[in-house]
């Protein structure tokens, strides 16, 4: 057994601090986006020089478990599907993809049911891209138009986008927190978005409700599409629940996007194709390096016994008799520590690779699947990350609709009805969720 070690989390705690400190920084300097003006791969540096210093050993023993995190498997798969995903998304969307859906969607979206409509073209868009800034970039500004010639409350208009974008964020197979959490939990990505799907979509539905209830009769004028560049979203959603490796799942994507490309794009080439491609990867370079980067320093943590002290302090507050209410308090653990961490990075991806190894350790503690875990982990990361206004996806839809992040975040409904759906979810222990 590995000793227990709080010492070993100081370097976690320098980069958290790194990070979090240069953002309210610049925040108290009025920039935007504060919480994104140092990257996350450059402030984890002095955070992993520190626990190789720390370490016990020769030096290169050191450096040797330092590589063995970024050279795990689980890591490396990671990365693999990260660069394919970016390859994917922006192949799609350079052959018209996005554009065609969300015209697509409000072609058939009624007159009298404009705010219900715009929320399941976001979700739809979101889970075809994977990636919810993304989804509001493309659709917040239709949105706003919208909600200016249908006399639309603008705020609930704005809201419906970013919590369609976080449906969609939250349940996609190719967005980086469905394989940040279910890569570090060992599960199968389909597996993870059924329990996912359990608990999102009587939000979504209740969401639907109140904005049909919210909702006013207005026009809406989309514009032309064709309905072959919806293809590609359509069939990798489809391959991806039918339980094909996702890796293949991808590949065939990327290759209908590719043929799409062919027909419907004048003078389209490989060269465009293969550039399109590496946006996409550049795209992910980011998250990529992170990833890597925080398995070394994970592995480093476990090594000189942090992860071991976590735990034990997890199991001496949430100690409980039977086995029922064991698993419970495991899943509200892992709920706690993700939410956290995200409140801290206001990064949904980068909390989930942070506690991703802890996660693991408290389910297999208490009893939690490990598909459960990775939901958990997915659901409450998306929860609070649509709750921030210092979060990304707030602060992008609220300088598109020139309105504060602080009024925005009241009408992102879906979180909230998420919240509380994913609680009673934990309260309820439904079957199928114990291992």
């Amino acid at each position: 057994m590995q000793t227990s070690n709080p010492l070993a989390l100081i370097p976690l705690a320098l980069f958290l601090a790194l990070f979090i400190g240069s953002g309210l920084y610049y925040q108290s300097q009025g920039t935007e986006f504060a919480f994104y003006q140092v990257s996350a791969p450059v402030a984890i540096i002095p955070a992993i020089v520190l626990s190789i210093a720390m370490g016990w050993g020769a030096l290169n023993e050191r450096l040797d478990t330092f590589i063995r995190g970024i050279g795990d498997s689980t890591i490396i798969t990671m990365v693999i599907i990260y660069l394919l995903a970016g390859a994917f998304a922006a192949a799609v969307k350079a052959v018209g993809g996005v554009d065609a859906t969300v015209n697509l969607g409000l072609s058939l979206v009624p007159e009298w049911m404009i705010l219900p409509g715009i929320f399941v073209i976001a979700a739809f868009v979101a889970t075809s891209m994977g990636t919810s800034m993304g989804t509001i970039a493309a659709i917040a500004p239709v949105a706003v138009g919208v909600s200016e010639s249908a006399e639309l409350p603008l705020l609930l208009t704005v809201g419906a986008v970013v919590g369609g974008a976080m449906f969609g964020d939250n349940l996609s197979i190719i967005s980086d927190t469905t394989i940040a959490a279910t890569r570090t939990q060992g599960c199968e990505m389909r597996d993870k978005f059924k329990l996912n799907l359990l608990i999102a979509l009587p939000a979504a539905v209740i969401t639907i409700l109140l904005l049909g209830y919210q909702s006013s009769a207005g026009e809406i004028a989309p514009s032309d599409y064709e309905l072959i560049k919806v293809l590609p979203y359509i069939a990798v959603l489809v391959l991806a629940v039918a339980g094909l490796n996702v890796m293949l799942v991808l590949l065939i994507g990327i290759l209908l996007a590719a043929a799409v490309g062919f027909i419907t794009v004048p003078d389209y080439s490989v060269a465009q194709l293969s550039k399109q491609m590496y946006e996409g990867y550049t795209g992910m370079q980011e998250i990529l390096i992170l990833s890597m980067l925080i398995g070394g320093l994970g592995a480093l943590i476990k090594h000189q016994g942090g992860l071991t002290f976590i735990a034990a302090c997890i199991e001496k507050l949430t100690r409980r008799n039977g086995e029922s209410g064991g698993r419970r308090a495991g899943e509200f653990s892992i709920a706690t520590c993700v939410a956290a961490t995200n409140l801290c990075t206001a990064n949904n991806t980068v909390s989930i690779i942070i506690t991703g190894s802890l996660a693991h350790d408290i389910a297999t503690r208490y009893g939690v699947n490990p598909k459960r875990a990775a939901s958990l982990l997915d659901i409450f990361s998306c929860v609070v990350q649509g709750m921030i206004p210092w979060g990304a996806q707030i602060l992008l839809a609220s300088s598109i609709a020139k309105v504060s992040p602080l009024e925005l975040v009241t009408s992102v409904q879906y979180c909230w009805f998420l919240a509380i759906a994913a609680v009673i979810s934990i309260l309820i222990s439904k079957p199928g969720y114990k291992s």
